[in-house]
């Protein structure tokens, strides 16, 4: 199964940005919230080191590379492949071959993470030279672990899953706040799916144009009925994702990438209905949309290349989504890959980040 994530534009300036996070201070925290109750000498000596070198780090006087930070995580014995697997959700080949704290797995993780991000747009993102960019990516140097999160944000904008991954983002004030909205933008998704709809409609030209709000042509624009308009507007209002411009139009407030796979059950019901959502578009709009299908019979390794195929689809769709400009439609794609023979009725239910 393919998963998208949903892409929330705030403004034509933007959204194709990352969050902007002091990756100094998440980094200290980070490693805090990982040493746990252990003092920082006890914990330095776990790491074998002869100084203190885990102060350095929490006072921002020094780094670990990432790779030494995900060491020093495997030493307080949590299993680091298995929980950066849990971020991939169908973890990558190379991932079980390699040491999961090696530079190696460091190397291969950037260059999952880049996708076909072109360097120099990565770079521009984390405000850093096409040159160190490269070099992380080629394994000629390691990113200290501030870097490290940069590029994650950059390339993925979900820096947050990440430190989820090894804490809760909950105990770092740096990002607590940001975590707080992110969760509370998957309930929201979650409890209402049409208000993701309504939210990116909001953001369209046609409706900036708009001399102040008119109820209902947001409903009108996606073909849904005044209620579902009406309740998807009050929802985005509580939770404080649009405000009241003086000219009476709304304005998206907030700028992040929800990704809908960290409860697997929500998740599996959000694909069901955005699905149904398609089928009923189908049935009433037949002509506006692109509808196929296609049943046929293949090798394995043939079915295997057209899954890579589909990730691969979905991580450029990603990219031009993100450097789309200006917002003039409000645009779902659902993508189902499955084989239909008995013999892989029990395949993994599988998400691919987009």
């Amino acid at each position: 199964m393919l998963n998208a994530l949903a892409y929330v534009r705030i403004s034509d300036t933007i959204h194709t940005m990352p969050r902007i996070f002091d990756y100094e201070k998440v980094a200290a925290e980070w490693l805090r919230q990982i040493r746990g109750r252990r003092s920082q000498v006890a914990f330095s000596r776990r790491l074998r080191y002869k100084s203190n070198v885990v102060y350095l780090w929490e006072s921002c006087r020094n780094w670990p590379t990432a790779a030494v930070a995900l060491w020093a995580v495997s030493r307080t014995g949590v299993d680091v492949r298995q929980r950066l697997g849990r971020f991939f959700r169908e973890p990558p080949s190379w991932l079980a071959e390699d040491d999961p704290c090696s530079p190696q797995t460091v190397t291969r993780l950037l260059n999952e993470l880049r996708g076909n991000t072109p360097i120099m747009e990565l770079a521009r993102r984390m405000d850093v030279s096409r040159f160190a960019a490269a070099r992380w990516l080629k394994g000629e140097a390691q990113p200290r672990l501030p870097d490290f999160f940069r590029f994650v944000e950059a390339a993925s904008l979900r820096l947050l899953d990440f430190l989820a991954l090894f804490v809760d983002p909950a105990a770092l004030s740096t990002v607590a706040e940001g975590w707080a909205q992110l969760q509370a933008a998957r309930r929201l998704g979650y409890d209402q799916p049409w208000a993701q709809a309504v939210f990116l409609a909001l953001q369209l030209e046609d409706y900036k144009r708009l001399p102040t709000h008119q109820p209902g042509w947001v409903a009108q624009r996606l073909g849904l009925s005044l209620d579902t308009e009406q309740e998807c507007l009050a929802l985005l209002e509580r939770a404080g994702y649009v405000r009241t411009l003086a000219s009476g139009l709304l304005e998206a407030v907030r700028v992040q990438t929800v990704d809908t796979r960290s409860d697997p059950a929500a998740s599996r019901k959000l694909r069901h209905w955005w699905a149904g959502a398609a089928v009923d578009r189908l049935k009433r709009c037949p002509d506006r949309g692109m509808f196929a299908y296609n049943i046929f019979t293949i090798s394995h390794k043939d079915f295997e290349r057209l899954q890579q195929l589909q990730r691969n689809y979905f991580r450029t769709l990603r990219t031009i989504v993100a450097a789309s400009e200006p917002a003039e439609h409000v645009v779902l794609t659902n993508l189902q890959l499955l084989a239909l023979d008995s013999e892989s009725e029990d395949a993994e239910d599988t998400d691919v980040s987009s």
